[in-house]
């Protein structure tokens, strides 16, 4: 690749302090439309009853599915490199992820 096609090939992202700082989240509850994706990202605390949407991010399905499949390549190599991630058994309401179906109070 010649070094102009690498010119025009990068993007110009403005990441701001505050959004650099970024968002905890220990949940998310996903639902979706025929239209679009409504990501959650929710922080819930030990012993709260309620818990905090801190972000939401609305997709196209196929920004949906990029997503998706970027997150997959993103764990393979991950793993390859760090070994396999243990995934929780049993009921924390943390750890759950939903798709699709009511949504959620916030």
């Amino acid at each position: 690749m010649s070094d102009n096609n690498l010119k025009q090939n990068k993007l110009n992202i403005e990441l701001s302090d505050e959004v650099a700082e970024g968002q905890y989240s220990n949940m998310a509850v996903i639902t979706h439309s025929h239209a679009e994706f409504i990501i959650d990202f929710v922080k819930m605390m030990p012993g709260v009853p309620k818990g905090k949407v801190k972000s939401r991010i609305i997709l196209t399905p196929e920004h949906a599915k990029r997503l998706y499949k970027a997150l997959a390549d993103n764990l393979r190599k991950f793993e390859s490199m760090h070994g396999p991630i243990k995934e929780s058994k049993g009921g924390d309401p943390g750890m759950q992820f939903s798709m699709g179906g009511p949504t959620a109070e916030a």
